[in-house]
């Protein structure tokens, strides 16, 4: 374990970001590391619990060795530590970016958790300037060829996990990029594409083979022994209104599509929110993500629409330790709102009412209305209290509904209710040679779950190539 003391003697200090002043100028890394003295002393709260609830299904989805490779690097063997951390961990550099680290809000010491992100985050990076990481190329090969349909988290982690049991591994990527939301739903500021970049460039080393600007067709597929869909929840929810398709309105994730694009390519963006005034629609990770996005390229003004009310400011009794804190958060793209703009952009218990368009079809204001909860739990709109205003973007984040109808048409397959590709006994098996992985399995969840369910499919897909079939 760390130090016995460590949790009373060294306080919570996490990666601190950049000022907004700063940081608003460009869409570089939003935080600043620390030095190895901060990250032992960081590691060294760590107690090596009884009942390690950030290992459970409290907390971490990967079930990341935590106690042991906090130890490690308490202790300075950092190389050890690192090492640890991969036999569960495939990718520390993405999940130290972008993981809501529950392991963290499971921890025993709760609001004060370790800060187990930020040390995986020094670890892989400690790893990578010290020349410890290596392609990994497995002993022989099976002779088995399976194909990959999509590169983001869950495919990636399935590749990995597949390519390393001696599969032969190929990843088929519509986008010219591979990294499926690592590279286009998430902002660089958010997680740098050098990152992602950098870990393709690895995978291609260890002998995963990547198809860019290819479409999945079952046709094309015929010589693989086994293909993993992992595709994503892709299909946006809309607004249930009239004129969502006016120009101006966008779901978010085209909208940070090509911004990023506009970013790796060093060109303009194909849509902009310079000089205009934006209305985001949803309160989540994507929208905070289009706030931070469209300060950055020099809006008018941004306001934020969420249809809930604001979440406590503290647990509820309905929502005890070590469940995830339903509790209110301000995010990087709240607070550099709340800095250029001088107040929270966000509005709760509001919606669009009706999208208004000037003479030349672009839209020119919306009608918002506040919404309250009646004693049945449903949402009603709430009489006189509709609101005019000036909007010139309109950017949808309003979550995802299902795997897109393309892929369902192709594949001759069928989703659930939910819009998900979920087998009815929970396996990741569809039929024949098709399998599952990921939000296109699960819905919509977190880049952690979608590594982990990418590496269990992995697993399935390796029983069903090299087990005798009974």
């Amino acid at each position: 374990m760390g130090s016995a003391t460590g949790f009373l003697e060294t306080i919570r200090t996490e990666n601190p970001y950049r000022s907004e002043a700063v940081r608003l100028c460009d869409f570089e890394d939003l935080h600043t590391g620390q030095g190895e003295d901060a990250r032992r002393a960081q590691a060294s709260r760590c107690m090596n619990c009884g009942v390690p609830f950030c290992q459970s299904d409290f907390g971490c989805p990967l079930h990341n060795l935590i106690p042991e490779w906090n130890d490690l690097l308490y202790r300075g063997l950092e190389r050890e530590a690192l090492n640890r951390l991969l036999q569960t961990a495939p990718f520390p550099e993405f999940t130290g970016h972008v993981c809501p680290a529950l392991c963290e809000k499971a921890c025993n010491l709760e609001n004060d958790g370790v800060t187990n992100r930020d040390n995986e985050l020094y670890l892989i990076e400690t790893g990578f300037a010290n020349g410890w990481i290596h392609p990994r190329l497995p002993l022989e090969r099976t002779g088995k060829r399976v194909a990959v349909i999509g590169s983001g988290p869950s495919g990636l982690a399935a590749a990995d996990l597949l390519n390393r049991m001696g599969h032969s591994v190929t990843v088929i990527e519509k986008a010219d990029r591979a990294g499926g939301l690592l590279t286009y739903g998430i902002p660089n500021m958010k997680l740098p594409k050098r990152i992602v970049e950098r870990r393709i460039r690895l995978m291609e080393e260890e002998g995963v083979r990547f198809e860019l600007n290819r479409e999945a067709i079952p046709e094309e597929l015929q010589g693989f022994d086994a293909i993993l869909l992992c595709g994503g929840a892709r299909k946006p929810r809309t607004l249930n209104v009239e004129h969502t398709d006016t120009q101006g309105v966008m779901f978010a994730v085209d909208y940070l599509t090509a911004a990023t694009k506009a970013v790796l390519d060093g060109g303009s963006p194909s849509c902009t929110a310079e000089g205009k005034h934006v209305i985001v629609v949803g309160g989540g990770d994507t929208g905070n993500d289009c706030v931070g996005t469209a300060l950055r390229q020099g809006c008018a003004s941004v306001t934020q629409l969420e249809m809930m009310p604001a979440p406590p400011e503290e647990r509820t009794q309905a929502n005890p330790w070590p469940e995830w804190p339903r509790v209110l958060r301000t995010d990087y793209g709240q607070l550099e709102a709340i800095f250029r703009q001088g107040a929270d952009p966000r509005v709760y218990e509001t919606t669009v009412k009706s999208i208004r368009k000037d003479e030349a079809g672009r839209i020119a204001g919306l009608e918002t209305v506040q919404l309250r909860r009646t004693p049945e739990g449903k949402s009603e709109q709430v009489a006189g209290s509709e609101k005019e205003l000036e909007c010139e973007l309109l950017l949808i984040a309003a979550g995802f509904v299902g795997c897109e109808n393309k892929t369902l048409e192709r594949f001759a397959l069928q989703a659930d209710g939910r819009g998900r590709l979920m087998p009815e006994d929970g396996s990741h098996h569809l039929s024949g040679r098709l399998f599952s992985a990921g939000d296109m399995r699960t819905g919509q969840s977190l880049v952690v779950r979608a590594l982990a369910d990418g590496r269990a499919a992995a697993k399935e897909v390796d029983r069903f190539l090299t087990e005798p079939i009974p």
